[in-house]
């Protein structure tokens, strides 16, 4: 994209009454932003869905002047900037109608080739969600997911801190400009954010901090993943919001299932029962719902290795197991005493460690 281009497509982008879906329409019929700038507003009337509302600011040359100053602030920062048409862009979010014509970047970030997933969740989060959540990420470790959250308090700095503790690739997607982080206590976050990923928004430097933000930013998080993942909820938050927008996507939702006197799980129920999301017990159910697939050299030996030194935890299971022979997940978990969602990552790691072997119907059995 060249840097007149560019200046076009922000100036457009920065129109009121211009969302993303409308500047697509445009663009398509006109060509490029510089050509919707410079037609003819009769001509613009004709097109299906525009009207004079619409049109009113559009050629006003306060957008231009705003659209040089920002290009100022991207150069200045070495902001990369990609064009929803160009190959750089995120490829899931090419597909979603209302995602941004121009995506502002920061960090190293790669999407190429790699599972994606976002979680987010109640800001106040438990102990019990923070520990599923971190339990989840390393589970999911051997199939190196990239983790997208919205780096606000809670579920979602749970999630970001959970993948760079394990090395995954993270990404926050933020409700302002990249001039500033919000909350400010997170700022601590952003060197390790941004060497294991980085940073997206669709937001100016200009544009003025507001809750709504967070609710256009979630079309984000939902549109880059090929999985939502709501690890707790009240019975109204953003993360619904986000998890409703993944399944108008036709992205899979998971949620985590609660106790229903349990306020932060009313909203994961919810989306349960209304069959929005996949009810999510343990880390497994994620790998095999999306059909993910490890890599030939981390697949586990199916052989039995010797002298294999387990954990505490590994031997209560191991010794459950050789006395029960084959067990299912939940069985196991019952019987050893232990959360469902702990007993999942510790099979994991047992079935890489070439102890134990996965069956059909999650069962589980000694090699």
């Amino acid at each position: 994209m060249t840097e007149n281009d560019l200046l076009y497509t922000l100036a457009l982008q920065n129109v009121p009454n211009i969302g993303d879906i409308i500047a697509k329409r445009l663009m398509s019929h006109c060509g490029s932003a510089e050509a919707v700038l410079k037609e003819k507003k009769q001509n613009l009337l004709k097109i299906d869905g525009i009207g004079s509302v619409i049109l009113n600011n559009l050629f006003k040359a306060d957008y231009l002047k705003a659209a040089e100053k920002e290009i100022d602030f991207i150069k200045e920062n070495k902001i990369k900037v990609s064009f929803f048409m160009e190959d750089i862009y995120p490829e899931r979010l090419k597909h979603c109608i209302d995602s941004p014509i121009l995506l502002f970047e920061t960090g190293n970030i790669k999407l190429e080739q790699q599972h994606v997933i976002s979680i987010v969740g109640a800001r106040k989060i438990t102990t019990s969600g923070i520990a599923f959540c971190e339990s989840l990420v390393e589970a999911l470790l051997p199939y190196n997911p990239v983790i997208i959250s919205g780096f606000a308090y809670g579920t979602d700095i749970t999630a970001h801190k959970a993948a760079i503790k394990n090395n995954l690739q993270t990404i926050g997607c933020l409700a302002h400009g990249l001039n500033q982080i919000y909350p400010k206590s997170h700022k601590k976050y952003m060197v390790d954010v941004e060497k294991n990923g980085g940073f997206f928004t669709d937001f100016w430097s200009s544009d003025t901090f507001d809750r709504n933000n967070f609710l256009k930013r979630n079309r984000i998080i939902a549109g880059l993943s090929e999985a939502t993942i709501v690890i707790e909820s009240a019975e109204k938050g953003g993360s619904l919001v986000t998890a409703d927008i993944a399944h108008s996507y036709n992205r899979d939702v998971f949620a985590v299932p609660g106790r229903t006197t349990d306020s932060q799980s009313i909203g994961c129920n919810n989306l349960i029962k209304q069959q929005k999301a996949h009810m999510l017990t343990t880390p497994l159910d994620i790998p095999y719902i999306l059909n993910w697939k490890l890599e030939d050299n981390k697949k586990p030996v199916i052989q039995k290795q010797l002298f294999v030194e387990l954990d505490a935890t590994e031997k209560i299971i191991y010794n459950y197991l050789k006395e029960n022979e084959k067990q299912q997940l939940d069985v196991i978990a019952i019987n050893c005493n232990l959360p469902v969602f702990k007993v999942a990552g510790v099979l994991l790691s047992m079935e890489l460690k070439g102890v134990i072997m996965p069956l059909p119907g999650k069962l589980f059995e000694i090699i």
